[in-house]
């Protein structure tokens, strides 16, 4: 049993399916960390400040939301905490995992597709590759 599991989500489907793994395998007394990261935007020639600003602020309200969504799949009986981080997802992950002192990391082996999957590569094989904590794949 692991004591402090982190549960990164996208708010995606597939990582709500972290949410049953990590009922079956936290000790008691053990700790649940939701975290989404927000994706941070930069400023390019080609953005106006205000427009980033916009994109980063709406990035945090979707994290806020989708570490909601995953804390609402608890009861009571679990111990959860969230966290909403901005920055590269993978880095995020590792980070807070080291920080938190997490034994666990359950994450879902894809999450949001499309473009983001395509400019951001695979978080879940990054994770995987840079992580030296445990790390629970559920595949889709």
């Amino acid at each position: 049993m692991y004591k402090r599991i982190l549960l990164p989500t996208d708010g995606s489907e597939h990582s709500l399916r972290e949410v049953e793994r990590a009922k079956h395998v936290l000790a008691e007394d053990g700790e649940i960390i939701i975290l989404s990261v927000a994706i941070k935007i930069r400023k390019t020639a080609f953005h106006r400040t205000k427009d980033v600003r916009k994109m980063n602020n709406e990035a945090v309200n979707e994290a806020e939301d989708n570490v909601k969504a995953m804390a609402d799949c608890f009861d009571d009986s679990f111990n959860v905490r969230t966290m909403v981080k901005s920055g590269f997802p993978s880095e995020q992950i590792n980070k807070v995992a080291e920080d938190e002192d997490c034994d666990l990391i359950i994450i879902a082996s894809s999450g949001v597709s499309g473009i983001h999957k395509f400019v951001l590569g695979s978080v879940a094989e990054s994770v995987l590759k840079e992580c030296e904590k445990d790390v629970l794949l559920i595949h889709n």
